[in-house]
């Protein structure tokens, strides 16, 4: 299951990308796509524990 902190844009409000962007509402920011493998637990990894993004979100 991906994280549930991690959407999809085509649009950072100013501008339009070609393609859907990973971004990230805890840091209310896009990410690169290899973060985004993490937020998608791609290759074994798992948002719930590899990402410091949402250990501190979940911790607070």
């Amino acid at each position: 299951m991906a994280c549930p902190y991690l959407s999809y844009r085509r649009s950072d409000g100013d501008l339009e990308f070609d393609t859907e962007r990973a971004y990230c509402g805890v840091v209310e920011e896009f990410v690169s796509p290899m973060r985004a493998d993490v937020c998608n637990d791609r290759h074994e990894l798992d948002h719930e524990r590899d990402c410091e993004f949402y250990l501190d979100a979940e911790s607070d």
